[in-house]
């Protein structure tokens, strides 16, 4: 693209256009809607779960309730022979505890007895009496859903600027609410002037044509998150169009007309707009092409849009300027339109010092390349928006685009948005904060332990791995890289402190103060999965205390009351202390503070961040590193208990060798 020389000045510049505006709007009010109404509304705040999903461990299955141990070493030929000690149906608070050789009969959906950690389905078992024999063994954890392995409580399961489809409000269900906070739909004024427009419906007369843009813009703006209503068509009358906007302003939050915007004696609305109030009319014409003599203003805080009145250039204003500024009230994302590369046909001349939105077709060629064919037919066509296949952008100081030149171009029919940023590895509430902090953006985060992010990376299905696996020497992350064979293939930068510790009941009934009282017989613990990162912690201070007592590891974890009994998550440690299931777990504070635990620090762990090399420079990667090294974004990591921010946060502390 041939760029022109400084020094050319015309009208106002779109990006300085659109700053005027944003600065001078008020935000709308949120709103609270029943849930059976929050269909398809916007959420407005972050949905933070105030309970587990499920609240406890339950049967996935029916049959019978287990230690897992006991169960080793069935078969078809030497069953084992449970005692039964009663039922429990789904609905039921039965507090129930089994021992060594004991069983409860449990149906699906009923909560786990405590000592229990394994169900054993009714298929594989014989009833005589009080007894039951087991022809299969199962593993600890299996046919149970945890607490909290849906849902964590404390976990953020919806983002604020969430589009409610019927996931999310099924998911809003599940915690048991029943209203939600939504943002405003932006009630928004049309109005069509001109005294050559009718409406559709009526007879044709010479000098007249039918209004094009009242429908156009009723159904962007409902595409754009707003509510519109139709006004009617104004001739070209000051007092009738005053009158008209006038009332408009008192039960709309944004006005749109259409036509009477240029210089002519028959264009009114500028003149109009800028009567009604201050700061009246802020912006009046505009660096752009199709669409020079657009006219915005704010009265009482609300923004007045004369829109052009030729419909290429109505729509394509209206994408520019109204529908931001909408999605913006509305909490909706920005819109992101799919682009391709073309080589363009011919050499396209730009206007100059504007900023020009060619239109253009698509024609593919034999290669699977494409050609890019501009219309020409002119903004007064509504063929030329209707049979457009997608835009090219001209900046304001390009002078042509040459022929054959590869250009983007903005598909106009194009409405998928995939994930720009995927995070997947162990999950941490500060990865949370990270993402509220990045602005619109759509992101995926999937939490599958530290050792699943890092093989996610590996293969590079991840852009960002969260992770906080620890070697016996102490070192984080760094040997797990290199036992990953990742040393060539990713960077590693720091993320976080996480205070690491035991999770004991309010008031610690059981006087626990530190590891060593886990081994006493009158203490019971829950565990956590193999894999993840807060097991690995508590075998090795567990490998420090059998050094120190003389003892193989082996029977340090014979001796522990519930090590093989296994939490998936943070949650579900406090949740099994909170009910009574346990009496202590190892667990971050954050947890601890959420079930109003005590807690009893043991480590201070280093979360950080692994990025494979090929997604470094991902705009969305490179926002995400932003943020961490910000301000703003140790304030509220400091806000949260057991989460703590260094001098080294968002550094890089590896990189592929």
């Amino acid at each position: 693209m041939r760029v022109r020389g400084k020094g050319f000045k015309e009208a106002i510049s779109v990006s300085e256009a659109l700053k005027i505006v944003l600065d001078n709007i008020r935000e709308l009010k949120t709103e609270k809607v029943s849930l059976d109404k929050a269909h398809g509304r916007v959420l407005a705040r972050d949905i933070i779960a105030n309970i587990d999903v499920p609240p406890f461990d339950r049967a996935a299955m029916d049959g019978y309730a287990v230690r897992a141990k006991d169960t080793f070493y069935a078969d078809e030929e030497h069953p084992v022979e449970l005692k039964i000690k009663g039922y429990i149906a789904a609905g039921d608070s039965k507090r129930i505890e089994i021992g060594e050789k004991e069983c409860v009969g449990i149906a699906t959906g009923a909560p786990l007895p405590k000592g229990a950690n394994a169900v054993v389905m009714v298929e594989f078992t014989e009833r005589e009496g009080r007894k039951v024999k087991v022809y299969r063994p199962v593993a600890p954890g299996e046919n149970v859903m945890p607490a909290g392995s849906d849902i964590m409580r404390g976990e953020l399961v919806i983002r604020k600027g969430t589009l409610l489809s019927p996931r999310e409000t099924a998911l809003l269900a599940s915690l048991g609410l029943s209203e939600v906070e939504v943002y405003g739909k932006p009630k928004v004024a049309i109005i069509s002037t001109g005294n050559e427009i009718i409406s559709p419906g009526k007879k044709l007369e010479f000098g007249k044509i039918y209004d094009i843009n009242a429908r156009a813009l009723y159904d962007e703006v409902i595409e754009n998150g707003g509510a519109p209503t139709f006004l009617g068509i104004v001739e070209d009358d000051p007092d009738k169009l005053r009158e008209k906007i006038k009332r408009a302003l008192d039960s709309f939050d944004v006005i749109l007309t259409s036509g009477g915007t240029s210089a002519g004696v028959g264009d009114i609305s500028y003149r109009i707009i800028d009567e009604l109030g201050d700061p009246g009319v802020i912006v009046h014409g505009v660096a752009i092409k199709p669409g020079k003599p657009t006219v915005i203003g704010v009265v009482n805080g609300k923004p007045i849009f004369g829109l052009p009145g030729y419909p290429t250039s109505c729509l394509i204003i209206f994408n520019v300027f109204v529908a931001p500024l909408l999605r913006n009230l509305s909490g909706l994302p920005e819109r992101k339109r799919k682009k391709i590369k073309a080589r363009t046909s011919m050499r396209i001349y730009s206007a100059k010092g504007r900023r020009e939105y060619v239109l253009v077709n698509l024609v593919g060629g034999y290669d699977g390349s494409y050609s890019a064919y501009p219309i020409l037919s002119g903004s007064g066509a509504i063929t030329t928006l209707a049979y457009a296949d997608g835009y090219i952008e001209v900046p304001e100081r390009v002078e042509y685009v040459d022929k054959d030149e590869t250009v983007n171009v903005t598909l106009l029919s194009d409405s998928i948005r995939l994930a720009e940023l995927t995070i997947i590895g162990s999950h941490c509430i500060g990865v949370d904060i990270a993402l509220s902090l990045l602005g619109p953006l759509q992101s995926k985060v999937i939490n599958v332990g530290s050792s699943g992010g890092l093989m996610a990376a590996k293969r590079g299905e991840c852009d960002i791995a969260g992770c906080h696996l620890v070697d016996e020497n102490g070192e984080y992350n760094i040997p797990f890289i290199r036992k990953f064979g990742l040393e060539n293939k990713v960077y590693l930068v720091r993320g976080y402190r996480r205070e690491q510790g035991f999770v004991i009941a309010s008031g610690n009934p059981k006087g626990i103060r530190g590891i060593e009282d886990i081994l006493r017989d009158d203490v019971s613990f829950i565990n956590r999965n193999a894999g993840s990162g807060t097991r690995i912690l508590f075998d090795l201070e567990l490998q420090k205390l059998a050094k120190d007592l003389g003892e193989k590891l082996e029977n340090l974890t014979r001796r522990i009351k519930g090590y093989e009994i296994e939490a998936k998550t943070h949650s579900a440690v406090a949740a099994a202390v909170a009910y009574g299931r346990a009496d202590v777990g190892l667990a971050i504070r954050t947890v601890a503070e959420q079930y109003g635990l005590d807690f009893i620090p043991i480590k201070d762990e280093q979360y950080d961040f692994v990025i494979p090399k090929e997604k470094y420079e991902k705009n969305s990667v490179q926002r995400f590193l932003k943020v961490l090294k910000s301000e703003e974004f140790r304030d509220k990591l400091s806000e949260i208990p057991g989460l703590i921010p260094t001098d080294e946060t968002g550094n890089i502390i590896h990189f592929p060798e």
